[in-house]
């Protein structure tokens, strides 16, 4: 529930440079969080140097691979449909293979490959590396399955080839797993422990990308903010280190600073963030260097203490609105964003009262809100039960939903009147006489094409109107940053 997942991006399917000598087709399509469509961009590096290119048509493929999520029960109900689309093409092309990838993969392996034989290979989100070999298992008539989570596997020395988007905007996973054991949440059962990637890795993916014209990174991970680099493993073996290492080692607030010093032309942004790792130096860092973007995406899941608790959250009410006022201090001008979860087990209507309040007194411009469902795999599932009827669910969403769209429609407000600096990324989906990008505060800006600008340059736009979710002006110029 920690990631943020894109309705609009489910199901995409990867469309990537062909690579010459290439004769086998793969069709591999993402669901879920934006880590595992960054890990889809892996699996097709892994992929190409077997020989694979990637095809839009289904029935043309060779190998169809789904990446899965087992965050919300609609994600894997969706996978499943999937599934039988690809078994109804199997039947009409029977050399054709199938196989499932990330967090569903390693939750659901024996039913997909034993009970219910609709798959032919399961690979879990640490051993993608496997491939090659997995694959030949499944040439040779085999089932293959590996779902074995790794404790050092961060795929730093795999550059991941790109989603043919913008070219203007990526991600960069900078960790792995999670060690957070909040009861909702699978990530941490199906991503394993956290480990983190060598800083080295890192600026040389962020290089490549530089130099391929890039203009925006973002630093993904489950938890960003307790990135911990100290010669490798896992981050709660940390106090086993060396004193030098412990000396050497760099955390999130350096590697930040150090991306944005590096490459001063380049904008950052990062998510996830988890209120309990979020350390003031990290603010600071962001208020020095005006190429790191002014929003934080900061999941709470409830405004009561007391639900706070029982979702095994490591932080209270108070501590979350302290944390908050501290980033308006620092950086006023900052947006921030949030999860929500209504009608988590035992919810009163008190602690829906407090919710709402704490969102009130956060003002996120942002949010990601949802109805519980209960995730088989979980400490919740195990040991809580799903008490709350689902009309009572539904009407406390609503309630979220109406008070967001309301926070939404004022916090956008107040960028009418001034000039934002703008990446653009692409054409506006509404009009192709319009450019359409985002303001460091992660707010859609759209202003008509005039002059010669295009996708990649910063502009100073002024703004004259808004709608709730998107800036409307005018371009006044070309920023600094270009």
């Amino acid at each position: 529930m920690e990631k943020i997942i894109e309705e609009n991006k489910q199901g995409e399917s990867l469309v990537l440079e062909q690579k010459d000598g290439n004769s086998k087709k793969l069709f591999i399509e993402s669901y879920g969080c934006q880590m595992n469509f960054s890990d889809s961009e892996i699996v097709a590096s892994i992929l190409a140097n077997e020989g694979y290119n990637t095809t839009q048509n289904l029935e043309d493929a060779d190998l169809v691979l789904v990446n899965t999520c087992s965050i919300r029960d609609k994600a894997e109900q969706t996978v499943r449909k999937r599934l039988d689309k690809y078994n109804a093409i199997k039947k009409i092309n029977p050399g054709m293979k199938v196989g499932v990838l990330g967090c569903m993969a390693e939750r659901l392996k024996s039913k997909f490959l034993e009970e219910e034989k609709i798959v032919d290979m399961v690979v879990g989100p640490d051993a993608y590396k496997d491939l090659p070999n997995l694959l030949k298992e499944v040439e040779e008539g085999r089932d293959a399955i590996n779902v074995i989570l790794s404790k050092e596997e961060t795929y730093g020395d795999i550059a991941p080839v790109r989603l043919n988007s913008n070219g203007v905007t990526a991600f960069v996973s900078i960790t792995r797993g999670c060690d957070n054991m909040c009861t909702f949440c699978v990530v941490p059962f199906t991503r394993g422990r956290e480990r983190s990637r060598d800083p080295q890795s890192i600026t040389e993916e962020i290089t490549a990308l530089w130099e391929k014209g890039f203009k925006e990174v973002t630093l993904l991970g489950q938890n960003v903010d307790s990135y911990l680099w100290y010669g490798g493993g896992l981050k709660k073996d940390f106090e086993k280190a060396s004193e030098m290492q412990k000396a050497t080692a760099v955390d999130f607030a350096q590697l930040l600073d150090m991306v944005a010093t590096q490459f001063p032309k380049m904008r950052f942004r990062f998510s996830t963030s988890n209120p309990q790792d979020m350390h003031l130096e990290v603010i600071e860092v962001m208020a020095k260097h005006h190429n790191i973007c002014k929003y934080i995406h900061l999941p709470v899941q409830s405004g009561s203490t007391r639900v706070l608790e029982v979702m095994n959250r490591q932080h209270t009410r108070e501590e979350y609105m302290e944390l908050v006022d501290n980033i308006y201090r620092i950086i006023p001008e900052i947006s921030l964003s949030q999860d929500m979860i209504a009608g988590f087990p035992t919810e009163t209507e008190e602690d829906h009262q407090d919710t709402l309040s704490l969102m009130e007194h956060c003002k996120y411009d942002f949010g990601f809100m949802f109805a519980y469902s209960e995730r088989p795999g979980t400490l919740a599932a195990r040991k809580l039960e799903d008490d709350i009827p689902a009309e009572v669910k539904n009407r406390r969403l609503t309630e979220i939903i109406n008070l967001q769209q309301k926070m939404a429609f004022e916090r956008t407000q107040r960028f009418v009147g001034q000039t934002v600096e703008v990446l653009i990324e692409k054409e506006s989906k509404r009009s192709n006489e319009h450019w359409s990008g985002r303001n460091s505060q992660n707010t859609t800006v759209v202003f008509p094409k005039e002059g010669n600008y295009k996708p990649g340059d910063f502009v100073n736009v002024k703004i004259s109107n808004c709608t709730s979710a998107t800036l409307i002006g005018d371009a006044v110029g070309y920023s600094e940053m270009n």
